[in-house]
């Protein structure tokens, strides 16, 4: 692992550490896991960007947009 220097504010860093003591964690891992938890957050906004950029340039047809909007549909409730 490598150390950096990160500045925080007052409130943001005593809500953290409140956080970890809560947690039974240490600031650094509190600090790694939510980092973690982002880029994860990103990553699926990048690729649902990048799929709703594809369907832009290439609709899908009528047939697969009622196939997909069924497979997305709770049980029991018919597409209209």
């Amino acid at each position: 692992m490598q150390t950096v220097q990160v500045v925080l504010e007052p409130e943001l860093l005593r809500e953290a550490d409140l956080a970890a003591k809560k947690h039974h964690i240490n600031r650094s891992a509190l600090i790694r896991d939510a980092l973690r938890d982002h880029l994860k957050r990103i990553r699926i906004l990048d690729l649902e960007e990048e799929e709703r950029l594809a369907y832009q340039r290439i609709p899908a047809s009528r047939v697969e947009e009622l196939a997909l909007v069924e497979i997305a549909s709770w049980p029991g409730v018919e597409a209209e």
